[in-house]
């Protein structure tokens, strides 16, 4: 396991060399492969990609992100004119049933709710909203509720783990409970961590997926 510091080294590095962060006030505190990441940004977007970039660091497990977003005067929007352009943002992309998704907007933080098939949409409604301006976070309380009536078959999701070259041969054991799929074992990054968590969530009829892979990063 790396050091504290070297960690911390690592994220502020892997921070910096982004360059929307480049001006970022961003706080980096580490302590064995926990990453907090404290401070300011007027973008949501900078929120965003720090978040990220910390995490595809090698030896992080888990990111706690506090980062404030504090609009100036050339980034605040009121909010009404925030709600609009959301939904006319999810009526040009295909994968967001736009008629399905309730969009609420206070002080600039968009909070998304509704009931969709699949969690890829869900994960497309947020993603088509991260680099707009004026927006200070989001909550997204969509919920899954599938309308497949295949069973879920574990098989076919260790199937589709092994033949992934990100997470193949990893200690990645699958359990299926009704439409709840359990991920439990261990991984060596927070990209393979997601990874099996995408894989699982594509099998049909698919609600929930618990992720209890630790990040056990070897050096």
């Amino acid at each position: 396991m790396k050091s504290n510091e070297e960690l911390q080294k690592n994220v502020v590095d892997a921070i910096n060399w982004e360059p929307l962060l480049q001006a970022a006030e961003i706080g980096v505190m580490t302590n064995r492969g926990v990453v907090t990441l404290t401070g300011s940004v007027n973008t949501y977007a900078k929120k965003n990609e720090a978040e990220q970039a910390a995490k595809n660091v090698a030896g992080v497990a888990t990111v706690l992100e506090d980062i404030k977003v504090v609009c100036g005067t050339d980034e605040s929007r009121p909010d009404t004119e925030i709600k609009n352009v959301i939904e006319n943002i999810f009526m040009w992309h295909w994968d967001i049933p736009t008629e399905k998704i309730k969009v609420l907007v206070e002080n600039g933080w968009v909070f998304l709710s509704g009931q969709l098939e699949w969690n890829y949409q869900k994960e497309a409604t947020k993603n088509a909203l991260n680099n707009l301006i004026g927006i200070t976070g989001i909550t997204n309380n969509i919920k899954i509720i599938s309308s497949s009536k295949d069973t879920i078959k574990k098989k076919d999701i260790e199937i589709a783990i092994d033949r992934n070259c990100a997470i193949k041969n990893k200690d990645i054991r699958v359990y299926v409970v009704d439409n709840v799929v359990t991920l439990i074992g261990h991984v060596d990054s927070c990209y393979q961590k997601n990874e099996a968590s995408r894989i699982a969530w594509n099998a049909p009829g698919v609600t929930q997926v618990q992720n209890d892979l630790y990040i056990e990063f070897d050096d």
